[in-house]
């Protein structure tokens, strides 16, 4: 490892994935975060996705609400807030993830970090790799 810091957003998915176990990379990824390994974009809209999926009845079910909210202010306070003013909507196939490409497009970020590598065909014509949480942690 190089202390290689990288810019990224994080998806949605990687977010519920570590909150439901400090095991795996997804968890590594909010970690490397905490510690400034990896810089995140966020945007106001990402932000409130994020609260309304892991604040989901039984979707996190070792954590209660207050543990995950001090979770996703950590995050947003450590996040490049960004805004953004041109869309590229539709480009992909679901509006949730055209949300996250607009993000990484807007802030400059070089990768969106995702479980769904697939949902994300063809950003790479605009400049965003999608990679797995691994991935993202071999690059630190």
């Amino acid at each position: 490892m190089d202390n290689t810091t990288v810019f990224a957003v994080i998806d949605t998915c990687v977010l519920v994935s570590a909150l439901r176990s400090n095991l795996g990379a997804s968890f590594a990824i909010l970690q490397a975060v905490r510690r400034g390994n990896i810089r995140i974009a966020l945007t106001v809209a990402l932000a409130i996705e994020y609260e309304s999926v892991v604040l989901r009845p039984g979707l996190v079910p070792a954590l209660a609400a207050e543990e995950i909210q001090i979770v996703l202010d950590a995050l947003c306070s450590l996040a490049h807030p960004q805004k953004i003013f041109y869309t590229w909507r539709p480009f992909l196939p679901d509006p949730g993830d055209d949300l996250v490409l607009e993000l990484a497009v807007a802030a400059g970020c070089t990768f969106i970090v995702t479980h769904n590598l697939t949902d994300f065909k063809g950003s790479d014509s605009l400049g965003i790799r999608a990679i797995s949480p691994a991935q993202a942690l071999n690059l630190i």
